[in-house]
């Protein structure tokens, strides 16, 4: 049986007032883009600066990682907030 990596990520921008949700494979190349989209107006991280990882969560199956993506972006932002905050309270950038 294979072992695939999968992650649920939340970003936020330098003035933590945006936050974005997004699902990878490969997390630090996720970040880099994040990175060199910063102010690109093509795509929502770029357009608001989400460029810091703030959050991540790991799964090994695709469909639950897409379940849980969808999930949290369902959420208003004090949810959000809660669950970066369980592991993460400062919102100190993470390195992937």
């Amino acid at each position: 049986m294979w072992n695939y990596n999968y992650y649920v990520y939340i970003t936020t921008n330098p003035g933590k007032t945006v936050l974005y949700t997004g699902v990878t494979n490969d997390l630090r190349n996720r970040m880099d883009q994040h990175q060199s989209n910063k102010g690109r107006q093509k795509t929502f991280a770029g357009k608001y600066y989400c460029y810091n990882l703030i959050w991540y969560e790991h799964f090994t199956d695709i469909e639950e990682a897409i379940t849980r993506e969808k999930e949290i972006k369902g959420w208003r932002r004090e949810k959000k907030e809660r669950l970066t905050a369980l592991t993460n309270p400062q919102w100190h950038t993470l390195v992937a």
